[in-house]
C-alpha cells in the first residue's frame, strides 16, 4: 500500500490523544478572542485525527485482505473514535457553558452555535459503545460484498466488472450477466440480511438512549436537517411518483419499442440498439484522467490543476479489483489540503460521470479549505451532493473529449438527461424504504423484502416485467452499501439532483455567471443554511410538488431537443 496522508498523530499512543484534548479543555473561555483561539486550537486537532482516520478508512476499503489495514481500522473503530467522539461532546459543553458566547458576532457564529447546541443534545456516552458493533458490522457488510467474484468465461470477474455486459447487443450475454450479479447477492443474503437485523436493534436503541422515538427522528438530528422534515420526504415522493414515474415508463416503452421486444425485462433495461457498441469513453485509466482533466480546465484551470495534483500524489484508486470494497467516494484529507477518490471503474460511460462526480466533491473540498474552522467544512450531503452533480451537467457540453463522433456525444448527453429520470424514483424509493425500516424495527425479513417491493410498485416504473425474478427485485436493496454504513444518505442524491437541473438550466442560460455561483456557494462550506448555499448558488432549496413538476417538464423538453440535433 502506498502512504498517500499525513498521520501527525501516533494513534497506537492514546494517551498522547487523550493529552491533547485535555490540554484544550483547560484553554479559558472569557472573552471573544479567547474563544476564536479555542476553536483554531480544536480544528487544528481535529484535522490531524481527521487525516488519520480516512487515511485508514481509505486502506481498507481498497484493499479488504489486507490484515493490515484491517488491524488499523479496527483500532480506529474500536478504540480512537469512540475516545473522539467523547472529547468532542466535552468540547462542545465547554464551548456552550461560555458566558462569552455572547459577544461573538451573530452574523457569522450563530449558525455555527445552534450546530453544536444540536450535538450536544443528541450525545450519550452509551451510544458511543453501541457505534462500535454498529461499525463493526458495517465492516463485515464490505468484507463480504468485496469478496464477491464470478466466473465468467475463464476469467474471475468483480461485481462492477461485470456491469458493461449488462449493456451487450446480445439479449442472452445480458440475461447471463444480470443473473450473476443478482444470484451472488441471493447467495450472501441469509449473512447480509442478519447484519440489517442486528444494525436496526442497534440502532433503536441509540435512538431510545437519545429519548427519541426512532433511529429516524435520530438521524434527522444527526445529520442537521433544520430544512425539512421527515414528512417532507414523503410529499417528495408522492411528486416524484406523480410527475417522474409516468415519464420513465414512457421512455422505457419507447426503448423497447427500438429493441423491438414484445416484453420488457430486467436485462433489456440497460441494452444499447441493434447496430450500436455501448458507449466506450476511455479503454483505460491514464485516458480516463487525461480526460477528465482536460474537460475540467476548459471550466476552470484551478479544477485540472486539481486531479493533476492528486494523480502525482497517489490519491486516485479508481479501478475493479478483488478484494475492493464496491462504490465509490471521495474522502477529504485536511492536513495534505487534498482528496483522494476511490472507484471501481469498468470503461463505461457510467465510470466516465462517476469521476466527474467524485471531482465535484474534490472541487467543494478544494473551496472549503480557505475556511477557518473545521466545522465550516464539515458540509451536509444535500449541498455536498449538489457540488457533485452539478459538476456532471456542467461539463457535459464538452464531453467531445471523449466522444469525437457526433453520434456519441449526442447518445452520451441523452443518457445523462435519461438516467435523472431513471435515478429519481429508486432514491426515494430507497429513502422511504429507511423510512420504513426504523419506523417499524420488530419487522421481519420477509416483511423487509416485501416493503422494499411495495414501494417499488408505488413509486418507481412498472413497465419492467419482472415475472418469475421477484427475487431479484425485493433483495436489491442488499446491494445499497448506504443502507448499511450510512443509514439515510441517500434522499440528498434526489434533492441534490433537483438542484443541480435547476444550476444546468441556469448554465444554459449564462455559463459564466452560473461557473461563478457555483464557486460562492461551494465556498460558504456550512458557514450558511443550506437554503443560503442554494441562494447564493442562484437556485432555490425547494423540491415541492411545483418544482418538480416544473424540472421534468424541463428534463423532457432537453431529451425533445437533443432528439432532434
Amino acid at each position: 500500500m502506498t502512504k498517500f496522508y499525513q498521520e501527525v498523530i501516533d494513534f497506537s499512543n492514546t494517551q498522547q490523544l487523550s493529552d491533547q484534548f485535555e490540554q484544550l479543555l483547560k484553554l479559558p473561555l472569557h472573552s471573544t478572542e479567547e474563544i476564536l483561539f479555542y476553536l483554531q486550537e480544536e480544528t487544528k486537532l481535529l484535522d490531524a485525527i481527521e487525516e488519520a482516520l480516512t487515511g485508514h478508512y481509505i486502506d481498507f476499503n481498497s484493499y479488504n485482505d489486507s490484515e493490515e489495514a484491517k488491524k488499523a481500522f479496527e483500532q480506529d473503530q474500536e478504540v480512537i473514535e469512540p475516545l473522539v467522539k467523547q472529547y468532542e461532546a466535552k468540547l462542545d459543553q465547554k464551548l456552550l457553558a461560555s458566558k462569552a458566547l455572547e459577544q461573538l458576532p451573530e452574523e457569522e457564529y450563530a449558525f455555527m452555535l445552534k450546530r453544536k447546541k444540536n450535538a450536544e443534545s443528541l450525545f450519550r456516552k452509551e451510544n458511543v459503545r453501541l457505534e462500535i458493533e454498529e461499525d463493526r458490522l458495517a465492516t463485515n457488510y464490505f468484507e463480504i460484498t468485496g469478496a464477491a467474484v464470478v466466473e465468467w468465461e475463464g476469467e474471475q470477474l468483480t461485481l462492477p466488472q461485470l456491469s458493461p455486459f449488462l449493456q451487450d447487443t446480445d439479449r442472452k450475454k445480458r440475461k447471463k450477466a444480470m443473473t450473476a450479479i443478482r444470484e451472488t447477492f441471493i447467495e450472501s443474503e441469509e449473512p447480509l440480511q442478519k447484519i440489517m437485523s442486528e444494525l436496526i436493534e442497534i440502532r433503536q436503541k441509540k435512538a431510545e438512549y437519545a429519548n427519541l422515538a426512532n433511529y429516524r427522528d435520530y438521524m434527522f438530528k444527526k445529520y442537521e436537517r433544520f430544512d425539512y422534515s421527515p414528512e417532507d420526504c414523503k410529499t417528495l415522493a408522492a411528486s416524484i411518483a406523480k410527475h417522474v414515474k409516468p415519464l420513465k415508463e414512457k421512455l422505457q416503452k419507447e426503448h423497447a419499442k427500438k429493441l423491438g421486444v414484445d416484453t420488457y425485462l430486467p436485462w433489456d433495461v440497460s441494452a444499447v440498439l441493434a447496430g450500436e457498441e455501448r458507449l466506450k469513453p476511455f479503454s483505460n485509466t491514464a485516458e480516463l484522467i487525461d480526460g477528465v482533466r482536460n474537460v475540467l480546465g476548459e471550466l476552470d484551470p484551478r479544477f485540472a490543476e486539481l486531479i493533476e495534483q492528486m494523480n502525482q500524489k497517489g490519491m486516485l484508486d479508481l479501478e475493479s479489483r478483488k478484494g475492493k470494497s464496491p462504490g465509490g467516494f471521495c474522502a477529504p484529507l485536511p492536513i495534505s489540503e487534498l482528496s483522494f477518490i476511490f472507484m471501481n471503474h469498468a470503461k463505461t460511460h457510467d465510470d466516465m460521470i462517476t469521476l466527474f462526480h467524485e471531482m465535484g466533491h474534490c472541487i467543494h473540498n478544494d473551496f472549503k479549505k480557505e475556511l477557518p474552522l473545521q466545522i465550516y467544512r464539515e458540509t451536509p450531503m444535500e449541498s455536498s451532493e449538489l457540488a457533485s452533480m452539478t459538476m456532471e451537467l456542467l461539463t457535459m457540453d464538452k464531453w467531445e473529449q471523449f466522444y469525437p463522433t457526433k453520434a456519441d456525444f449526442m447518445r452520451a448527453k441523452k443518457e445523462q438527461m435519461k438516467g435523472i429520470i431513471q435515478f429519481l424514483p429508486v432514491g426515494v424509493v430507497i429513502d422511504q424504504f429507511q423510512h420504513w425500516l426504523y419506523e417499524y424495527p420488530n419487522h421481519s425479513v420477509e416483511e423487509r423484502n416485501q416493503k422494499y417491493a411495495e414501494l417499488l410498485t408505488e413509486i418507481d416504473s412498472n413497465f419492467v416485467d419482472w415475472s418469475g425474478f421477484e427475487k431479484w427485485r425485493e433483495i436489491a436493496w442488499l446491494g445499497v452499501l448506504h443502507i448499511f454504513e450510512v443509514p439515510f444518505y441517500y434522499i440528498e442524491y434526489v434533492i441534490a439532483q433537483l438542484g443541480a437541473v435547476q444550476m444546468y438550466r441556469q448554465y444554459k442560460e449564462n455559463k459564466n455567471q452560473t461557473l461563478t455561483n457555483y464557486k460562492e456557494a461551494m465556498a460558504l462550506g456550512s458557514s450558511k443554511s443550506l437554503a443560503e448555499v442554494y441562494e447564493k448558488a442562484g437556485i432555490r432549496f425547494d423540491f415541492s410538488e411545483e418544482m418538480i413538476k416544473e424540472l421534468v417538464e424541463f428534463l423532457e423538453t432537453e431529451l425533445t431537443l437533443l432528439e432532434q440535433e
